[in-house]
């Protein structure tokens, strides 16, 4: 689909993507990503973003990666991973050699958060869940801090 030819209007996801690669945003490419985890297999919703998020690619002549969000080696299989790539095929599309894995990007990962941590801006909490629920806010009232807030910035990262 050209859509410098096209009388068909936009909707607002596509209508912000032509405004930001006319505007020469990201050197007016455009780069999606479908980013699934491979933890089980895909449903509906996930066959909308990836109609979404290929087709934006296709029809602005932009790329589309494939990046399997591998974070959680406990729930994920190879097998999850090799019906995603069936499924993406299926629906018609194709990531070419755009194909990667959050996991690959562990040792950059850790070394931002360590550098957060390190600058104050993260630390590290022990509440579970149920407590962290307790502690949220709502539409109208602000939430309460974790109590872990205040550890220092050592303590954090000895504990990370």
């Amino acid at each position: 689909m050209n859509l410098e030819n096209s009388e068909k209007s936009l909707d607002f996801i596509r209508s912000r993507v032509k405004e930001d690669r006319d505007n020469k945003k990201n050197e007016g490419q455009v780069h999606t990503r479908f980013p699934p985890e491979p933890n089980g297999h895909l449903h509906l919703g996930h066959a909308k973003s990836i109609c979404l998020n290929f087709g934006i690619a296709d029809e602005f002549d932009g790329l589309c990666n494939l990046r399997l969000d591998d974070t959680n080696p406990v729930a994920e299989k190879e097998e999850y991973a090799e019906a995603i790539k069936d499924d993406v095929k299926w629906l018609g599309f194709d990531w070419d050699d755009r194909l990667f894995h959050a996991s690959d990007y562990f040792n950059q990962l850790f070394e931002w958060a360590k550098k957060l941590i390190e600058d104050g801006k993260a630390f590290v909490c022990d509440l579970d869940f149920e407590e962290m629920r307790k502690l949220r806010g709502t539409l109208v009232e602000p939430g309460t801090h974790s109590p872990f807030r205040d550890r220092s910035v050592q303590e954090n990262l000895e504990l990370f």
